[in-house]
């Protein structure tokens, strides 16, 4: 009787005191609206009851920059490598062998071809043809460049026909780096070639589409738009430009779960877009025993009107139907807080189940002295 009487008062004053200091993973749903409700750090709390509380759905993704009609895909450049032919008939100019001599070399009517050394095209754009001298060859066509070369030679050898060939293109080509399975430098054959091409034509994409963005660096100009969004639109697969930058960047959008689910963690979107109610799915809702599912929170920064950014607090009452449809429309964004308030009505058992495991080898210990009394009597 008297160790009953002494269980009694002991948890009664365990459980005053555990109310107290009782550990928990986050404030309520009530203690989130009064802390944000303080004159001296005031945040913008949104009732989301109906769709006009709604936040507004991320802008539509945009190129930003131009599809510029592509230059000739014969062009050339400074870097690229050019072989050149020469064929000759009657007194050669280039080819040796025939008989005759110097003053009255030797007619021969066949033709004859003379391959040069690989010619590279400086960075002034020149190349040196003998008996020709330096030809300013950068931004013409292979054809252009051919007839410019025959040109040079006319009076020094009969009728010559010149044939130019590229062989390493350094101006018609981009450099892919990044997520692919094959980054170097891609010659672009037709100059149609779209981003989404270059990326294909590299080896695809490492990865998951909806954590890659791609990035464009062009002249002196930067895009960077999510490769999700470039496949979904094709109004954004612009065409690659000789000389572009294209680099694949893996770059997740997540979203943070904090409060009664009983874990914290950083999440991935699983889609390019992802709403509300697929992130509670994705965290596992709320936990029964912890949980308030009347306090849904997303803490969020949305832009001002200074132009800055100012936090933000949506609450959602999911114990309310129509919540559920408009969870579905609650589109988050990259860094959102996903925060599941605690239910003030799950401290009491949170503290008997404290008290049980304090006092339960207590009550063991007594059960056993009491049958060993009993069989001793």
């Amino acid at each position: 009787m008297k160790h009953s009487k002494f269980l009694s008062v002991l948890s009664a004053a365990g459980l005053l005191s555990a109310c107290a200091s009782l550990p928990s993973s986050g404030p309520t749903g009530s203690q989130i609206l009064k802390d944000a409700a303080r004159p001296e750090h005031p945040l913008d709390v949104v009732e989301v009851v109906d769709a006009t509380e709604l936040p507004t759905a991320p802008a539509a993704a945009t190129m930003p920059l131009p599809d510029l009609q592509p230059p000739p895909t014969d062009m050339i450049g400074p870097g690229d490598v050019l072989e050149i032919s020469i064929y000759e008939t009657g007194v050669a100019l280039f080819g040796g062998g025939q008989s005759g001599t110097a003053a009255t070399p030797a007619f021969d009517p066949s033709a004859r071809a003379h391959t040069l050394p690989p010619s590279r095209v400086n960075d002034n754009g020149d190349i040196v043809i003998p008996y020709a001298g330096r030809l300013h060859v950068v931004g013409k066509t292979i054809a252009e460049v051919q007839d410019q070369i025959r040109r040079s030679l006319r009076g020094l050898t009969q009728n010559p026909q010149v044939l130019v060939t590229p062989r390493d293109v350094i101006t018609n080509s981009v450099i892919i780096s990044g997520e692919v399975a094959k980054p170097g430098r891609l010659v672009l054959q037709t100059n149609r070639e779209t981003l989404s091409d270059v990326v294909a034509l590299a080896g695809g994409y490492r990865g998951k589409a909806n954590e890659l963005s791609l990035r464009v660096v062009r002249g002196q100009r930067t895009a960077e738009l999510r490769v999700s969004d470039l496949l979904e639109n094709p109004a954004l697969d612009v065409r690659a430009y000789p000389g572009d930058r294209v680099s694949l960047i893996s770059d997740p959008r997540t979203f943070s779960i904090l409060g009664s689910p009983g874990r914290a963690d950083q999440l991935s979107f699983t889609r390019s877009t992802m709403s509300l109610a697929e992130a509670v799915a994705s965290a596992g809702g709320t936990n029964p025993s912890l949980g308030d599912p009347s306090a849904i929170f997303v803490f969020r920064y949305v832009p001002d009107a200074t132009g800055g950014t100012k936090p933000v607090v949506y609450h959602i009452n999911m114990m309310k139907a129509g919540s559920y449809f408009l969870s579905q429309h609650f589109i988050m964004r990259d860094k959102d807080v996903l925060y599941f308030g605690n239910a003030r009505a799950n401290q009491p058992s949170k503290v008997i189940q404290l008290v049980s495991q304090l006092f339960a080898p207590i009550l063991t210990v007594t059960s056993a002295v009491q049958t060993v009394q009993n069989s001793s009597n």
